[in-house]
């Protein structure tokens, strides 16, 4: 146990790093056990309002496959990937959109609230947040949305009123259709339009290996770097898609990417208001 005077030296810690992200936007991509994991979840959403109370603004974008798995099993409806994306056809799009923006958006919503946050939901659909057009591939994803504009304002406007956005990662596309999207490639289209300092992705692993021994955990890397472990084949399996989407947040202007591990607790402080920090952070070549 920590007497007073240890604690207010983590405190001090702290301080350089309060300091450094004062007014800064912050996207965390919420996913893996800090969504199902129900011990793991107040530590994170507590670690959230902590960010905002000390002058950061955090924006939070979930996805949700697990649930949404549930739901079609549930009404007897199939599902197909290509390439990590699901198939969405109209009544898998239905099932989605309530998954998402109806049930766990406000769970998560409910949660912060409870634990005396100010948090609010929207879609990618609310105030034209996130446009989408119909993605093309070889094969007809049906409604599956690529991202073509982020409406940040409605973002900036949440944030300085002192909410905390939750979004769940639904697009609007021709006609006020709704649109299915990667919710790993929204938080990065997000954080490029905000400007934010940081993208964090919490996810089931401590960050990125390359190769498979624990041992081959690398604490910070640069795009160039990530795209040669790609191709030479050291970054493998699940790692390549986060990966992946990691890159196309630095490509969308993200200075710092983070891939941490979610089953820690308060991951997030670890991360941000430490020196030494948890997990992978990947930053463009300078």
């Amino acid at each position: 146990m920590l007497n007073a005077t240890e604690k207010a030296a983590i405190l001090v810690e702290a301080l350089p790093y309060i300091q450094k992200f004062f007014g800064k936007t912050v996207v965390i991509k919420l996913g893996g056990h800090a969504m199902l994991n129900e011990e793991l979840q107040p530590l994170v959403f507590q670690d959230i309002i902590l960010m905002k109370l000390v002058g950061m603004n955090p924006v939070i974008v979930h996805g949700g496959g697990p649930d949404i798995n549930q739901a079609l099993e549930q009404n007897n409806i199939h599902s197909e990937f290509y390439q990590g994306l699901r198939i969405t056809d109209e009544k898998t799009m239905n099932i989605v959109e309530m998954v998402l923006s109806g049930h766990l958006n406000k769970a998560i919503v409910g949660c912060i609230n409870q634990l005396g946050g100010k948090a609010i939901g929207i879609s990618g659909k609310d105030g034209n947040l996130i446009q989408v057009k119909k993605k093309e591939a070889p094969v007809d994803l049906g409604l599956v949305g690529e991202i073509t504009k982020i409406n940040a304002e409605l973002i900036h406007m949440l944030s300085a009123q002192g909410y905390i956005p939750i979004i769940s990662p639904i697009g609007i596309g021709p006609e006020g259709k709704s649109y299915n999207i990667n919710a790993d490639h929204a938080a990065g289209a997000l954080g490029g339009a905000l400007q934010a300092e940081k993208l964090v992705m919490l996810t089931d692993v401590e960050g990125i290996y390359l190769g498979h021994d624990p041992s081959s955990l690398v604490s910070k890397l640069t795009s160039g770097e990530v795209r040669l472990y790609l191709e030479n084949g050291q970054i493998t399996d699940g790692m390549i898609p986060k990966v992946q989407s990691c890159l196309s947040a630095l490509d969308y202007g993200v200075p710092h990417v983070h891939i941490i591990d979610g089953r820690k607790p308060h991951a997030l402080l670890l991360e941000i208001f430490t020196k030494k920090g948890i997990g992978t952070m990947l930053e463009k070549n300078l």
